[in-house]
């Protein structure tokens, strides 16, 4: 079970790599001063990533967790 665990390890400092660019990306685009049409395309833009890193993130905890428990 160390392969499930170490692997979902992995996936969830994949997602939590995602999540951390998601917050640097809108950062930088509030720091540029962008209009209020245009910060929120840029929302828009990285939402569907967010949500994806998040997924990557909870489904990586959960195969540690597994792990643990068949371990």
């Amino acid at each position: 079970m160390d392969v499930l665990i170490w692997s979902g390890a992995a996936i969830s400092i994949a997602g939590l790599a995602g999540l951390l660019w998601c917050i640097f990306k809108i950062a930088a685009a509030k720091r540029a001063g962008l209009s209020d049409d245009d910060l929120r395309a840029a929302v828009q833009r990285v939402v569907p990533i967010n949500l994806g890193a998040l997924f990557l993130s909870v489904i990586g905890l959960m195969m540690v967790i597994v792990g643990i428990f068949l371990g």
